[in-house]
């Protein structure tokens, strides 16, 4: 919350909340998608095709939903256009979920979603060095207090 401080200050439009019930939808469904994989065979598959389940179920879902809401499916495929999608189909889709997949299927569940809190950070951080937001005057201590929380979560714990 830190991180935000000054943005959520901000005035927002008609569409805030609705957009932030459908980030906490999200980050629930992809809670849901861990304990599945986590809780079920899925755990001893290769990652890759963990995440080939994943897409092969949520690509024409996707499809289905953008055609439902009404969106045009007009494609120029400048530079800038298929850069984005190669960083999204192979960074994003590709890279960090099946390297997530991998992951979960090794560790605790628990101590790995504890470094999810990091994305908002990370978040922050691009927009700085993208796009030149100002990083508000609270953001070191959101930081410290992330990485406090990581501390607390994986420290060792003690012998009793």
């Amino acid at each position: 919350m830190l991180a935000f401080a000054e943005g959520l200050r901000a005035p927002a439009g008609d569409a805030a909340l609705l957009g932030d019930l459908l980030c906490l939808l999200g980050g629930a469904l992809w809670g849901a998608t861990t304990v599945l994989v986590k809780a079920s065979r899925l755990r001893a598959s290769p990652p890759v095709t963990v995440l080939l389940y994943q897409l092969v179920v949520s690509a024409p879902l996707l499809l289905l939903a953008s055609w439902a809401l009404g969106e045009t499916w007009r494609i120029v495929p400048t530079p800038l256009v298929l850069g984005a999608l190669a960083y999204q189909g192979i960074g994003i889709a590709g890279v960090s979920y099946a390297a997530w997949f991998w992951l979960v299927s090794r560790h605790s569940a628990s101590r790995l979603a504890a470094f999810s809190v990091l994305t908002p950070i990370f978040g922050v951080l691009a927009g700085w060095l993208l796009m030149g937001d100002r990083l508000g005057s609270l953001f070191g201590a959101a930081v410290a207090l992330v990485a406090l929380g990581l501390w607390l979560v994986n420290r060792p714990a003690r012998p009793g």
